[in-house]
């Protein structure tokens, strides 16, 4: 039989184990209006979309987000805050909009650097799983994976869906480079991470 002494000890371990993830959840705080992009043309950023529309935060969608909207967007008078560049490459959306992945790393380096010269909060994400990485590695294709190295060590932030984190390739940019990640299981689970991110 179990003593008490025993549950608490192991109550006290998988805290110790969990603060790390709760600590980085707290530590990290976005504001809005955000600008969601994606590297790499692939559905993943319409779940991000529908969740901040059920939330009515400020936001704009741009699946071809460029340096110059960052821009034109200060000139304006209402400068983005934050900017969520969604990783997940698919053939099948880059040949749709005509661009090659060469195009869209490029077009997401000049995002970034003029994120990062503007002081804005840059929230690299992953929330198609590893069926999407898996998907282009069966095919021969390493697009998706190129878009990750591009966007996931330069982010400040990182929101993965756990199963696409089964080779722990997020959870290792996080610890080499000291970047917080929040990792959720569930698509349904997405909205109360940008909730709990954007809510003051």
């Amino acid at each position: 039989m179990v003593n008490k002494t025993t549950i608490l000890l192991t109550t006290f371990f998988l805290l110790a184990l969990l603060q790390p993830l709760f600590s980085q959840e707290k530590q990290k705080k976005a504001e809005l209006p955000v600008l969601i992009t994606s590297c790499g043309q692939s559905p993943g950023p319409i779940k991000m979309k529908i969740f901040m529309k059920r939330l009515k935060f400020d936001y704009e969608y741009n699946l071809q987000a460029t340096a110059e909207d960052l821009i034109a967007k200060k000139k304006a008078g209402k400068p983005f805050k934050s900017l969520i560049i969604v990783t997940g490459a698919s053939l099948k959306g880059m040949g749709a909009a005509g661009i090659s992945i060469d195009d869209e790393l490029k077009r997401i380096k000049k995002l970034m650097a003029e994120a990062k010269k503007e002081g804005i909060m840059i929230i690299g994400s992953h929330i198609e799983g590893m069926a999407r990485r898996s998907q282009g590695a069966a095919a021969g294709d390493n697009s998706d994976e190129l878009s990750i190295d591009v966007v996931c060590p330069q982010s400040d932030l990182l929101i993965v869906r756990k199963d696409g984190d089964e080779d722990g390739r997020f959870t290792t940019i996080s610890k080499v480079k000291k970047i917080p990640v929040i990792l959720f299981e569930k698509n349904m689970e997405l909205g109360n991470v940008l909730k709990k991110l954007y809510q003051k």
